[in-house]
């Protein structure tokens, strides 16, 4: 299916409504921007609020036994039943907004059965160690990547317009770190920060377990571009994002790019979140080029290069509040102000309604 292109006709139009609304030209700023790349989007230079949806994908991660979180790998079953409960900030968050919230299960570690109201699409229980192998086999990563886009294809049937992923699994921030920096070309010191909250000694741990995956990704990779007789070409290829996002993705990170490119092939906006949506990002820009056109940035992470992923994806987020949870938050955070952006643009007076001049008159 190919990727729908936004309609530029409507973004002018919509360009053309906020300059006859009644206030100064970009006086709203970014919430008048937001308000024209929504009305591309939603098929109306005046589009009311989409509905959406958020997916909230769950695994574990081999890596994690190598001390690299601040917490034990038990903690994700432990979340598990409390995203089912709704005792989570994303199902306190999502009720604000009335968005439904799906939990899944793609990898946890655990032998307990997948508590009530758990979606269960578990591939295997987590990763294998991205130090020492491949975290996932390439079947793997195709059953991973297939349940984002199931959940993307499903939405899209209950109507919903725009999608947000969220993530859990202890040690997902090594995942993504080394998935950001084969992605980008960034140095581990540039990207790797303290996740869960580690100290300065799990802190280097973290950075040489980085360090250590990435060179062997760097040797698989090589042997992979010695045996073709192609030439390579500049940027990261389809088939070679397919390999980094197996030997040093997780899981849930894969259901997260399965479900990007999946939407984007709907003409779905998709709600970034933070540094592990940002790491599926740039998977799914990699594997699929159009899946940028239908990116908007939520917020900048506290977590170290966050920042460079959102500019190797050429986006500005809308907030900065310093937070780092992941599930999705700072994602559903913002959408109140696409809430606002798009009351203001529907509902102001223009300056012929209002009988308000648009100009001073001249002397």
């Amino acid at each position: 299916m190919e990727i729908p292109t936004p309609d530029s006709r409507l973004a002018a139009a919509a360009s053309a409504r906020q300059a006859e609304l009644t206030k100064p030209p970009g006086a709203l700023g970014r919430l008048e921007e937001l308000a024209c790349w929504l009305a591309a989007r939603l098929h109306s230079p005046i589009p009311d609020m989409p509905r959406g949806e958020v997916f909230v994908f769950a695994a574990d991660h081999g890596v994690a036994a190598r001390g690299v979180s601040a917490f034990p790998q038990a903690v994700t079953t432990q979340m598990l039943k409390n995203f089912a409960a709704g005792g989570a900030a994303i199902n306190v968050l999502a009720a604000l907004e009335q968005v439904p919230v799906h939990v899944v299960d793609v990898g946890v570690a655990s032998d307990e059965p997948t508590p009530n109201g758990v979606r269960a699409e578990r591939i295997r229980a987590g990763t294998r160690d991205l130090c020492k192998e491949a975290a996932m086999t390439e079947s793997e990563l195709s059953r991973a990547l297939e349940v984002g886009e199931r959940c993307a294809r499903e939405a899209a049937g209950r109507g919903a317009r725009f999608l947000i992923a969220g993530d859990m699994g202890i040690a997902n921030t090594t995942a993504a770190a080394c998935l950001i920096c084969a992605l980008t070309g960034a140095t581990v010191e540039e990207i790797v920060g303290r996740g869960t909250g580690i100290d300065d000694a799990g802190l280097e741990r973290k950075r040489t377990t980085v360090h250590e995956a990435l060179a062997r990704l760097e040797t698989v990779l090589a042997r992979t571009s010695s045996d073709d007789s192609r030439a390579r070409q500049p940027g990261v290829a389809s088939s070679e994002a397919r390999q980094i996002l197996a030997h040093v993705g997780g899981l849930e990170i894969a259901a997260m790019t399965g479900l990007y490119c999946e939407a984007a092939r709907r003409g779905m906006i998709l709600v970034l979140d933070g540094f592990i949506s940002s790491s599926a990002a740039l998977a799914a820009v990699a594997l699929q080029p159009g899946t940028s056109r239908w990116l908007l940035a939520s917020h900048r992470s506290a977590e170290t290069g966050h920042g460079v992923a959102l500019t190797a994806l050429g986006l500005s987020p809308f907030l900065d509040l310093g937070m780092r949870l992941g599930e999705g938050t700072g994602a559903v955070l913002t959408l109140s102000l696409i809430r606002a952006a798009l009351a203001l643009h529907r509902e102001m007076a223009t300056f012929t309604q209002a009988g308000v001049s648009t100009r001073a008159s001249s002397a």
